[in-house]
């Protein structure tokens, strides 16, 4: 039987609130020759993704009207002529452009060379968290900052997506103490459930003081950031020990940070910065082996995903909320062909 034409999309043809979203009739996209089409069982909703919504800085300009979600995993139903190694019925996950055809919808079409077929025993919804969030804090962690045995970390978002992975891989990489930064005292028990030694509200005001006293002055020997600026950011190098490095992955805060260089000359001190697409760009090889070697982890039982909420393509004005609001512990996850 041949498939319908159309499929059902949460679309954007404003930018603003998580209700611009339009759930409407739009067509089939028609893979080009290096490309796949993929029937969407399940797409992670990202920062990102509140980030193009509302049209803030962003390493891309989002065109509209645009469909966003730049991770799925589904099923392939169509190649094009140039694509080898995947075929028609495989179950696959893939990183999406960051242009206006996302995975908010029921079918979405991938570049083969970011179309990567799903580990046996792992679920779609395990899989359509494992690169924005799952490889960023590995590589973050293992890759980037060389997280050593015994060393500190500190965890920003502790409870969220890129966050709750982080927690978990820095325990496996033998980390101690793991501190986790919450947005509210509510989610500190959730923080030491998932592996934390500490939890710190960062809501709270000069939490940096805390972090000093818990470690006897000597401060964190591996700090992630997500603001790239304002009191958070400051906060964060307050806490960073002598020969420790800070890594930046995200620009939450739109605010633009400022760094003293020889502040960091002094105390021996390294910022270094994350972007999971320039990684994927720049050097494939690595970030496919990240991706692999969480895989294994996940598959061994060693880190469990965490989902916090899964709901229907249609309810995605509700998911933008829930993450704006900061109401979830884990991924929330949309599935398009969810009634």
């Amino acid at each position: 039987m041949k498939e319908p034409d159309r499929m059902k999309a949460a679309r954007l043809h404003q930018y603003g609130k998580p209700n611009v979203f339009v759930y409407e009739d739009v067509e089939k996209p028609i893979p080009a020759s290096n490309q796949v089409l993929i029937k969407v069982e399940s797409v992670s909703v990202n920062f990102a993704d509140l980030m193009r919504r509302r049209n803030d800085s962003y390493p891309y300009p989002t065109p509209l009207p645009a469909i966003l979600g730049s991770e799925v995993a589904g099923t392939v139903t169509a190649v094009g002529e140039d694509v080898k190694g995947i075929k028609v019925g495989d179950r696959v996950f893939a990183v999406l452009p960051n242009g206006g055809m996302g995975g908010y919808a029921q079918y979405a079409i991938a570049d083969i060379r970011q179309t990567i077929p799903i580990p046996e025993g792992m679920t779609v919804d395990q899989a359509s968290t494992l690169v924005i969030a799952g490889v960023t804090a590995f590589q973050m962690l293992r890759d980037v900052a060389r997280l050593q045995p015994g060393e500190s970390v500190f965890i920003p978002g502790a409870t969220g997506g890129v966050g709750s992975y982080a927690i978990q891989i820095a325990k496996v990489l033998g980390a101690n103490p793991i501190f986790a930064g919450v947005s509210s005292e509510s989610k500190r028990d959730s923080a030491l459930q998932l592996g934390a030694d500490y939890a710190i509200a960062y809501s709270q005001p000069n939490w940096s003081k805390e972090v000093r006293s818990l470690t006897d002055g000597k401060g964190i020997d591996v700090v992630l950031e997500m603001t790239g600026g304002g009191d958070i950011f400051d906060e964060s190098l307050a806490i960073l020990a002598t020969f420790g490095r800070l890594v930046v992955y995200g620009s939450v805060g739109q605010t633009i940070g400022a760094v003293e260089p020889i502040r960091l000359g002094r105390a021996n001190q390294s910022l270094l910065g994350y972007y999971i697409a320039g990684q994927f760009q720049g050097k494939p090889r690595e970030a496919v082996q990240a991706l692999q070697d969480l895989s294994k982890l996940i598959l061994s039982g060693q880190i469990e995903v965490k989902i916090s909420h899964i709901l229907p393509l249609s309810q995605v004005v509700e998911a933008h909320e829930i993450l704006e609001s900061r109401r979830s512990t884990g991924k929330i996850i949309l599935k398009p062909w969810l009634n």
